[in-house]
């Protein structure tokens, strides 16, 4: 078992287990087996950290974690950073039948390029407004959230970084950082990488639960914009941009008018604010975060089975950097589509007759968004127009 690096061994039973090394030697036989000497035994003691697991680096790792975990704290969080468990208390006063809602996602195979540009604060803040979409898409408020960074060799500055990212996002968002895991795995991952991914809690009371099932005939979809490619769709891009194109991350590319690094490393936007507007008024039916699987099939994940959903492509306009994906690969539209976000991260369905009040809601806040289709008749499917 791999040490957690947020919490450490209890010292009475390392002291027991010291003790009985001492008293049986340092060879411990397979049961049912002979024990055998190794055929050159060390001339000194090999130690985790001759593996490759620095726990002193993990514990110091871990002071600083606790201290950006616990700006984030309110007075629901009942544990500190280091337990086995985070604790908190749900505020009941807030709810009169209280559902909680969970999401757990990753940040994918956009940490390359945080790898190669050596910035990592920002892969922590996609990681949290990914989550925080997730369920505020179905009326919850975030509660908690617990992160899990797995790495081959610790870099504490590193680590310090994507938590910072971490903990700046969940504080954005008004949830606690209660907890979550430091693996070190020598030998699994290439020195200088690391994987990440999150797990979020949210609570919303049932009668305001978000599903889509009051979608109807006739419905208006409001599309809002991404702030790019978010966390999805990264492996092509970095195919195209990377291996077609030849670009370096530093490589300024007119057509976008950015650095290919650059460009690609935009925060995943969060549309909490957004969603707690459009909640508050009882505005929206159903809303869909566009990720993975693009309008295509994020869409009909809240249509009802006899709705579907015409699209009018040219209803908003395609940020640069997708069109320039395209035209780099021949990429069909179809596939571009499904692939990537196009521009529209999040997909608000409003009733026809709030749509008018809605609008006036969006413009007095300053909210940018396009009309980018309606709901019709049929079988739970996007149909492009």
């Amino acid at each position: 078992m791999l040490p957690n690096q947020r919490r450490g061994p209890s010292s009475s039973s390392g002291d027991r287990l010291r003790s009985t090394l001492k008293h049986q030697g340092s060879t411990l036989p397979e049961a049912g087996s002979r024990a055998k000497r190794p055929s050159k035994a060390p001339t000194t003691p090999v130690s985790y950290a001759d593996a490759g697991v620095d726990i002193s680096g993990g514990d110091r790792a871990k002071q600083r974690i606790k201290y950006l975990a616990q700006r984030t704290f309110g007075k629901q969080v009942l544990s500190e950073i280091g337990g086995f468990g985070g604790l908190f208390r749900l505020d009941m006063a807030k709810y009169s039948a209280p559902v909680l809602v969970s999401s757990a996602d990753g940040v994918g195979t956009k940490l390359k390029i945080a790898f190669e540009l050596g910035i990592h604060h920002t892969v922590g803040a996609d990681l949290v407004n990914h989550c925080v979409n997730d369920i505020a898409i179905q009326g919850a408020t975030p509660l908690f959230f617990l992160d899990y960074l797995a790495t081959g060799r610790l870099d504490e500055g590193v680590v310090e970084k994507v938590v910072t990212g971490i903990a700046d996002a969940c504080k954005a968002n008004g949830c606690a950082l209660i907890g979550g895991e430091t693996a070190q795995m020598p030998g699994f991952y290439a020195d200088g990488e690391y994987d990440l991914a999150g797990f979020i809690v949210g609570a919303v009371d049932k009668d305001k639960l978000i599903t889509g099932s009051k979608i109807r005939v006739g419905d208006v979809l409001l599309g809002f914009p991404s702030t790019g490619l978010h966390t999805n769709g990264y492996s092509l891009a970095r195919k195209l941009f990377f291996e077609v194109a030849g670009y370096k991350p530093d490589h300024y590319v007119s057509s976008i008018k950015d650095k290919a690094g650059a460009a690609l490393m935009k925060i995943h936007r969060s549309y909490l604010p957004l969603i707690k507007r459009l909640t508050a008024g009882e505005y929206t039916t159903g809303m869909a975060h566009i990720t993975g699987g693009g309008i295509t099939e994020n869409l009909p994940r809240i249509l009802p089975k006899t709705i579907s959903a015409v699209v009018e492509i040219g209803s908003w306009p395609i940020p640069p950097l997708f069109a320039h994906l395209r035209e780099l690969g021949g990429v069909e539209p179809d596939e571009m589509l499904r692939t990537f976000n196009m521009g529209i991260g999040l997909i608000a369905v409003i009733p026809a007759d709030k749509f008018t009040r809605a609008k006036a809601m969006l413009d007095r806040a300053g909210e940018k968004f396009h009309v980018i289709g309606r709901t019709v008749k049929g079988e739970r499917r996007v149909i492009y127009s």
